[in-house]
């Protein structure tokens, strides 16, 4: 049997074919497709049998996913949901060895590539970089984008992975990046069921690609349900192609090139696909190509039985209308295969399918197994010469008698014999406790490896270069030093573009891009729609393909918009690729205090908690923003800069190699020496700090002042526990909520860099209060911390020290 890898991306024109081999193609797309069917029946079964935990597959897809792979080309991108196993083996993406790897969490990158065990069953990603960080010649793979299970949050992504393609085409100073595009040929695909075209994500990324005009198809598989959801309850005309006909090109217009075709239609299928993907790929015209009457023989997922909520008549209607029986009548209609030969096939094809995944489970469990063996000896070798014998044989015992044990059992097991051996010190037990420390480095490796590419191209590994000043360098405004920070890293990298609302014409509305659109063009400065989630896609999507893109979101408050691609996607891509995908993104907003609810947010501690995967920076004033960004625009992983919105004509001097000095990230820095007292801030709060110095002086305290520049990384350094040593006290100013950022700035000093020892009072934090600030100076006042808060926060601590010298002031 050959390989279920073989691509079947042959075309389908019988003029150009004779009929054999016209034959072949059309019984290698059967096998692929039959073979994908029986990988799911039996993924079925080894969910339910206990052997896998959860099962979601791609049965009833098969032949559109078959067509779609024969218009795929070297070069193209993928972005699709978990259903979309047999375009992968078709395409020779995957296969069937990696697909039960994947089913079985098999934590080994050479099992599954796609993740190395992180992700479900069906969760699809090609490995584009290498192990030392560089990139493989995009080009010449077929490319996949990470899977997430958000089944609409992969659409922002899709139209950055198009927008690519139109940079490439466009944009001649591109040309040297032929590792990443061949003209801006490539079609980025994007496959959806029809229940999430309901979501706010696919009509924003809809919209978007139809305004840009970029080479994305995006297939709606519609089986007509969303788990147990029928399509009356979810589309509009209960049809999404027919609701989305205002989208259709006419002459003069941008817009969408639109098809409709049905799932179980081979040669209907191939042909649709053959001929919208040239359309899409010569003209870079979007399409939408709406694949209707698909099954779900399985039903949704290994959680339930679709015959709960289908109708008797609709069950009979999708057995007969299964996509692989109704090609497996037009082949023998058509004389392309006789019966006889397709029942051979496919018995072939199940004996072939079955053989695999027994290998994978057997490959998985002897690698447990062999562990198991190696930590029961040393439990019995530990037994023998200890009092608690009995309790630990008998640990053996159950531990040799688990049905399809996995690690954990295993890990389980030693931990428990250590504790119940708690009062021991013998060599049997150093060696138990010895191979327990080397099987948690292995499984940190495993399990929890990665959230960053943390290779040489890490931004923590940029060179650090001071900066530096003239003599006579001018006083100018904040949004200036950024204007030139900008301005010297466009023309040192071709590759850098920047896009978001206002950020092109008028170069953003507090002008740090001033002047760059018209200096390097609209392809490299461009605006865009009120969008905030596809501009975070339409970024992460060039950052995947090899240009560095700075998109912005115009306010912090706004972030919220576009959390989800941020969280589930953004942050996520390195973990659960297990380094094989990154996107240096930057992502570029500004926040703190302004005015009012929705212009002065800080939620430092929604981004912490979400976002665990890029690196967040608050600089303190644009020249600290400008050596970030130096940093970042040199390095291969994703941030979020947070500029301080009232910062932008405050007066700083212009450095005299602004596009060159860099502000290494998680380096904290003592902005003023102190002996009394820790004070850490960051952002625009800090200012108001450094302003109760003065004061604080006065009353005879001296503050040690730390900002840590990076929330994540945090103060690598432990600088702000080494000050705990010399003050005793702490106290955290935060303009975020209580209990967020101050709560996770808390736990970095007091636990990580065990600060808490240093204590001879109780910390404190001053936050802002538990609701947005409202409008106007006094609320802002009485809402955040203001500097005679912070004067009274640190008097206060003092007051508790030294209650004799520090009266209490009320």
């Amino acid at each position: 049997m050959p390989e279920t890898a073989i691509n079947a991306t042959g075309q389908l024109n019988t003029a150009e074919l004779s009929f054999d081999d016209f034959k072949k193609i059309v019984i290698n797309d059967y096998r692929i497709g039959y073979e994908s069917r029986q990988a799911s029946l039996i993924g079925r079964r080894e969910v339910l049998t206990g052997k896998a935990k959860f099962g979601i597959f791609g049965d009833g897809k098969e032949v559109a996913q078959l067509a779609m792979a024969k218009a795929f080309k070297k070069g193209d991108w993928r972005a699709g949901y978990y259903r979309d196993q047999t375009f992968m083996f078709a395409t020779g993406m995957s296969n069937l060895a990696e697909f039960f790897a994947q089913l079985y969490a098999y934590p080994e990158v050479e099992k599954d590539p796609a993740s190395a065990g992180r992700q479900m069953n069906c969760h699809y990603a090609t490995r584009f970089i290498n192990p030392d960080g560089s990139w493989v010649n995009q080009a010449e793979t077929m490319n996949c984008s990470a899977d997430i299970s958000t089944t609409g949050g992969h659409m922002p992504r899709l139209l950055g992975l198009a927008y690519a393609s139109k940079l490439y085409r466009q944009n001649k100073e591109l040309e040297y990046l032929s590792n990443f595009s061949v003209n801006g040929n490539e079609v980025a695909f994007g496959t959806i069921g029809n229940g999430s075209t309901s979501e706010g994500l696919f009509f924003e990324t809809f919209n978007a690609a139809g305004v840009l005009q970029v080479p994305m198809a995006i297939s709606v598989w519609d089986d007509a349900y969303a788990i147990s959801v029928p399509a009356k309850l979810q589309t509009t005309k209960e049809d999404i192609s027919e609701i989305l006909k205002g989208f259709q090109r006419e002459k003069g217009t941008n817009g969408y090139e639109i098809y409709k075709v049905k799932g179980w239609d081979y040669v209907a299928l191939c042909e649709t696909y053959e001929r919208a993907i040239a359309i899409c790929r010569a003209e870079h015209v979007p399409v939408l190509i709406h694949v209707i009457e698909m099954t779900q023989p399985q039903g949704h997922s290994t959680s339930g039985s679709h015959e709960r909520y289908k109708s008797k008549e609709r069950l009979a209607w999708e057995d007969e209308h299964d996509c692989l029986l109704q090609m497996r009548k037009w082949m023998i209609t058509s004389a392309v295969s006789t019966e006889a030969e397709m029942d051979e096939l496919e018995a072939t094809a199940k004996k072939y399918v079955r053989d695999v995944q027994r290998q994978v489970w057997n490959e998985l469990s002897e690698g447990i197994i062999s562990e198991l063996n190696d930590a029961s000896r040393l439990i019995e070798d530990l037994a023998r010469d200890v009092s608690e014998q009995d309790e630990l044989l008998e640990l053996v015992t159950e531990l040799r008698e688990c049905i399809d044990p996995g690690r954990k059992d295993v890990v389980a097991a030693i931990r428990k014999a250590l504790r119940i051996t708690v009062k021991q010190n013998t060599p049997q037990k150093q060696e138990l406790a010895n191979w327990l420390a080397g099987e948690n480095v292995k499984n940190s490796e495993r399990y929890s490896s990665k959230l960053f590419s943390s290779t040489q191209y890490s931004p923590l590994n940029v060179s650090q270069v001071p900066v530096r000043y003239f003599e006579d360098s001018k006083f100018i405004d904040g949004r200036e030093v950024l204007n030139a920070c900008f301005d010297a890293n466009f023309e040192r990298d071709k590759s850098i573009v920047a896009f978001g609302e206002d950020v092109g014409a008028i170069g953003d509305v507090n002008q740090g891009f001033a002047g760059l659109q018209s200096k390097y063009g609209d392809l490299r400065l461009t605006d865009t729609g009120i969008r905030e989630a596809t501009i975070i896609g339409q970024g992460m999507g060039l950052a995947m393909r090899g240009l560095k893109p700075i998109a912005e979101i115009q306010y912090l408050d706004y972030l919220l918009y576009s959390i989800n691609v941020l969280s589930d996607d953004l942050a996520t891509l390195s973990y659960r690729t297990r380094g094989g995908q990154k996107a240096p993104l930057i992502v570029r907003t500004r926040g703190h205090r302004l005015e009012g609810i929705w212009h002065s947010g800080s939620p430092l501690g929604l981004i912490l908690n979400a976002m665990r995967g890029l690196h967040i920076c608050v600089p303190r004033d644009m020249t600290q923003a400008a050596g970030m960004y130096n940093v970042l625009l040199r390095g291969d992983e994703p941030a979020l800069v947070i500029e301080c919105l009232n910062g932008y004509r405050l007066k700083e001097r212009l450095p005299a190699n602004v596009g060159e000095f860099t502000v290494p990230l998680g380096k904290a820095e003592i902005l003023n020496q102190g002996t009394d007292i820790t004070v850490i801030s960051y952002g625009s709060t800090l200012r108001i700090v450094m302003e109760a110095v003065k004061e604080l002086e006065k009353l005879g305290i001296s503050m040690e002042v730390i900002d840590p520049q990076t929330l994540y990384p945090f103060d690598l350094d432990n600088v702000c526990g080494n000050s705990l040593k010399k003050t005793s006290k702490l106290l955290i100013v935060d303009e975020d909520l209580p209990g967020a950022a101050s709560a996770y700035i808390l736990q970095r000093v007091l636990e990580d860099q065990k600060g808490y020892y240093s204590l001879d009072v109780q910390p404190k934090t001053l936050t802002a209060k538990d609701h947005r600030p409202p409008y106007g100076s006094d609320g802002g006042y009485f809402s955040k911390p203001s500097l005679d808060d912070i004067i009274e926060a640190v008097y206060s601590l003092m007051n508790e020290t030294d209650p004799h010298k520090y009266p209490a002031i009320y």
